[in-house]
């Protein structure tokens, strides 16, 4: 219970956001002065497929669907970025990868989609943009339309995980309660290819982004991190 109240009050405690949020509504979102990069200008501490994956004046983006990922591991942190959509973007945020080269079943999606294609906005709602994709459905679809800025905070401790996007508390997950690769607590289907429960895989591993999936291109940057004790 003392892991789950921290989790739910750190963003509350963290601070304003800077003059580069100002679209955003402050609250829930930290103040990120002096946290540390994910990644590098250079990406020179990024494990990611050669000339994939560029920055450019501040923004990652990616020619590929191919992901990129940290070199280390993590366990508890509160993450933070923006993202920016393509019309039918589909993308995420990868935390708790525990192997690489079969990090589908064995890392937690955070989902990033354009609600407002059509082939996302029928897609079920644990599919749609703030979801733990294919296992939980956001409280409300909150992403802005193609072409504009969006903000995620990212809090995973041990096996909560809490997900702010645009200033709205959209997804709370405890892990625990995942305990079939078949079926969610709610009863519904599981995509067959999340075959491990996540309350079987493990609290720490790396953290990746998504890149040019479905076809559409999508953008990130002001990617921070703050470790939790």
């Amino acid at each position: 219970m003392k892991c789950l109240s921290l989790v739910l009050v750190l963003p509350l405690l963290a601070g304003a956001v800077t003059a580069a949020d100002r679209e955003v509504p402050a609250k829930l979102h930290p103040d990120t002065t002096g946290w540390e990069p994910l990644f590098a200008p250079d990406l020179s501490n990024a494990a990611a497929p050669q000339g994939v994956w560029t920055v450019s004046d501040g923004e990652l983006t990616a020619s590929e669907d191919k992901a990129i990922w940290t070199t280390r591991d993590y366990d508890n942190f509160i993450l933070d970025l923006e993202f920016k959509t393509a019309p039918g973007s589909n993308s995420g945020v990868f935390v708790y990868c525990s192997n690489m080269k079969n990090w589908i079943p064995t890392s937690v999606e955070i989902q990033i989609a354009d609600d407002y294609a059509e082939k996302w906005a029928k897609a079920p709602k644990s599919w749609h943009c703030g979801a733990i994709f294919g296992h939980l459905a956001p409280s409300k679809s909150v992403v802005k339309k193609p072409g504009r800025w969006n903000r995620f905070t990212i809090t995973c401790m041990d096996k909560t995980i809490n997900v702010v996007l645009n200033g709205v508390r959209v997804t709370s997950m405890d892990m625990n309660k995942w305990t079939s690769n078949k079926t969610n607590p709610d009863g519904s289907k599981i995509p067959p290819w999340l075959s491990k429960p996540l309350a079987e895989l493990p609290t720490r591993g790396k953290i990746g982004l998504q890149g040019k999936h479905a076809g559409a291109p999508i953008w990130f940057r002001n990617i921070k991190i703050k470790e939790l004790k």
